[in-house]
């Protein structure tokens, strides 16, 4: 059974990760889309291992089940951005991540769909944050538990995410 994490991850803006070794705070938000898309590509390799839906022990999630969790994180990431741009100081309803995996049955979905609709996402987020200029990066959100973000604070966390997982799978994290 995989337990629930309820780990608050905020702290990866003050200091490196000691697991994958990302400072989201150190990142140059400049750069988001281009990492986004560059993640996309990692994680689309991870998706093709033939050992993709095998789990490493029962109570860690496999390669396909982490690759689904971070689409959904960026389709979430992309939601909640495009409420901090259009509206003034948002707030983000909560996402209980392991209800969707249970829900959604990451373990059984097609890993090769997985990666198209990662992709998908990862363009659409890139996209977006390209989009964002001068004053805009302070523009706040709330998320449900009280944190505040701004969309440059939103950008370095949302990316400890994907990295922090390929990082979980074994794969290469990168150094941004």
């Amino acid at each position: 059974m995989i337990i629930p994490d309820n780990k608050n991850w905020t702290w990866v803006l003050e200091r490196a990760c000691p697991d994958c070794g990302f400072y989201a705070g150190a990142f140059d938000v400049a750069n988001t889309g281009a990492a986004i898309r560059d993640l996309a590509v990692r994680w689309a390799s991870v998706l093709g291992r033939a050992d993709v839906a095998r789990r490493p022990n029962l109570a860690t999630w496999s390669p396909l089940e982490y690759g689904c969790h971070v689409r959904d994180v960026l389709r979430i990431f992309d939601h909640r951005l495009g409420l901090m741009i259009e509206q003034v100081e948002p707030r983000f309803e909560n996402w209980d991540q392991d209800k969707t995996a249970i829900d959604d049955d990451y373990a059984s979905q097609s890993a090769s769909v997985v990666a198209d609709e990662l992709s998908s996402a990862a363009v659409i987020l890139a996209e977006r944050f390209d989009s964002v200029v001068g004053d805009q990066w302070q523009r706040r959100g709330f998320r449900s538990d009280g944190s505040v973000f701004t969309i440059y604070t939103i950008a370095q966390y949302l990316l400890h995410d994907p990295i922090h997982h390929l990082w979980d799978v074994g794969a290469q994290v990168p150094k941004y």
